[in-house]
């Protein structure tokens, strides 16, 4: 028998339960995130403050830190932008260009050796609408991101003469391979692909090497398999589909996560991020050549779906699911649809009319 003090229960229940539900709300304290916003060189400040705008219209539950005087060119990231995202433990950031030659360190290494950034992922996926030669690419490339051809030990022996130490540590090597397998096997990836160049760099890659199959063997359940990076090369481009997971030294990833992002429809589209074990630093996944390009930032027609579907993947970093999946269903619909789109993905539209057609595609 029903209670008097269910039957009001009851009749609001039954007054709601065709009521629609697009999205949940976390359960948790309800607090707001603080965000550390890096906007960065050239197209930087269009693309993060299409973010801004999106944030703000879908009411995220993130505010952002905005550091404006962080330049590809400056000798050194400010002591207060670390303090920043020490205290935040997440930034989001624009392009930073880095000076050719001429000694200038890169401000994004810096970044990523200051917090311990060890790896970086880029996911490079067909999006429904967008024309490409491969269909049924869906690569996710997983990058060592402290060592390798990239920590910066250089110096010239005699006049003419430069030796670079390429640096490959064990340390290092384990917990890439872990985190590879680890995200295949959280997010139910069949496969892991170890990129290496070990029939040269015997020692090197071969280290590298080591620690990947150390790895797999805790992993049965995930497919393993290695490949030479050249011949990696040629099969990204030709037959695509049979890649899932990569997982790679420093420079090889840079070149095969750029192929794949090109191959799946171009750098403007293709989310990433380097993550720690504290920190996490969220940007356009694949190589940002575009960020210098001042005819893009005089007429304002940057893409910003890269940067938008990367900051969903910090929001879902942030345990912040339900907003994730609002905001890259919204990216997704407006490229499917194929009416705003920049020039890059064969459109004419500037940076606010994607912006303003994705705010409009909120559910």
């Amino acid at each position: 028998m029903i209670s008097r003090r269910a039957l009001p229960i009851l009749k609001h229940l039954a007054s709601t339960r065709t009521r629609s539900v697009s999205y949940m709300p976390r359960p948790d304290d309800g607090n707001i995130r603080a965000v550390t916003l890096i906007p960065g060189d050239g197209i930087g400040p269009l693309v993060t403050g299409a973010v801004e705008q999106v944030m703000e219209a879908m009411h995220a539950p993130v505010y952002f830190e905005k550091y404006d005087d962080v330049r590809g060119d400056t000798k050194s990231i400010p002591p207060d932008v670390f303090e920043s995202i020490r205290k935040n433990k997440v930034c989001l950031k624009g392009g930073l260009k880095t000076p050719m030659g001429g000694g200038v360190s890169s401000l994004n290494m810096a970044l990523r050796k200051e917090l311990d950034l060890y790896a970086n992922l880029v996911h490079c996926f067909n999006m429904e609408g967008l024309p490409t030669r491969h269909d049924g690419v869906d690569i996710v490339v997983i990058r060592e991101n402290t060592e390798g051809e990239y920590s910066g030990l250089e110096h010239e022996v005699v006049p003419g003469v430069v030796e670079s130490l390429k640096v490959i540590t064990k340390f290092c090597s384990d917990r890439i391979a872990k985190y590879a397998f680890e995200y295949a096997y959280l997010n139910n990836r069949k496969k892991v692909t170890a990129v290496h160049k070990a029939n040269i760099m015997k020692l090197a890659d071969g280290l590298f090497l080591e620690s990947c199959r150390e790895i797999a063997s805790e992993y049965p359940s995930i497919q393993y398999n290695e490949m030479i990076v050249d011949n990696c090369s040629m099969q990204l481009v030709s037959k695509p589909q049979q890649f899932d997971v990569m997982v790679t030294p420093n420079l090889y990833g840079n070149l095969v996560a750029n192929i794949a992002a090109g191959i799946a429809g171009g750098t403007g589209v293709m989310p990433g991020g380097n993550v720690g074990a504290d920190y996490a630093i969220f940007e356009q996944g694949a190589s940002a050549g575009n960020v210098g390009n001042q005819s893009l930032v005089e007429q304002k027609r940057a893409n910003p779906v890269a940067l938008l579907l990367s900051s969903a993947m910090m929001l879902r970093h942030l345990q912040f699911p339900s907003f994730a999946d609002r905001l890259e269903t919204a990216v997704k619909r407006v490229m499917s649809e194929g009416k705003y789109r920049t020039k890059d993905v064969g459109g004419d539209s500037t940076t606010q009319q994607v912006v303003d057609s994705v705010i409009a595609n909120l559910d």
